[in-house]
């Protein structure tokens, strides 16, 4: 079966599963790692050092560049923004980039900006916009500047819930953030 790459496309990797596509004008270098069945759009530049999982969605406009690992089933928005390196300098590339990983199932809206080094969990989304300073739990609902989390996934919805105290943890399933909301906690 194989992949497809649009004639003005670019896919310099060997390792792209089957039933991925490639789209105009975006380029993969050959130390990618592509799964099956991705999508990655026009416009989309993939650098050497990333690994994506099957199923991936990449609009339009996004850099994916060393460092970053993508799991299964992630949609990554239009011109959301990844970032490898604390402290960039022209001309002097460090020895090594920071890891940043997108855990399976999560969504990355458009335009949000990732900093170098984040993690975000199984099933999480970011808004579009958002700027993620800090590694997202499983499931959480974040967006802002600086990303807070606002909702957990699992509803299904936005639905607002007050951010855990420090050294607590997220709801372990739906039925405990419905009771906190109908206990009146919300978001500051």
């Amino acid at each position: 079966m194989g992949h497809f790459v649009h004639p003005q496309g670019i896919c310099e990797s060997h390792s792209v599963g089957n039933g991925t596509k490639v789209w105009a004008f975006a380029h993969v270098l050959p130390g990618a790692i592509i799964g099956q069945d991705c999508n990655i759009c026009d416009h989309v530049f993939i650098e050497n050092d990333v690994v994506l999982g099957d199923r991936v969605t990449v609009k339009s406009g996004v850099q994916l560049w060393d460092g970053l690992r993508v799991g299964s089933d992630v949609f990554i928005g239009p011109n959301a923004t990844f970032t490898n390196d604390f402290f960039p300098k022209s001309r002097q590339r460090p020895s090594c980039f920071a890891r940043t990983t997108l855990e399976e199932g999560c969504s990355i809206g458009a335009n949000a900006t990732i900093l170098p080094g984040i993690s975000i969990g199984r099933n999480a989304m970011v808004g579009a916009g958002s700027v993620v300073t800090r590694s997202v739990p499983p499931n959480a609902i974040v967006h802002g500047n600086p990303a807070r989390i606002r909702g957990d996934s699992r509803l299904g919805k936005a639905t607002r819930v007050k951010a855990p105290a420090k050294g607590d943890n997220l709801p372990t399933d739906a039925s405990n953030v419905r009771r906190r909301l109908a206990q009146g906690h919300k978001a500051p």
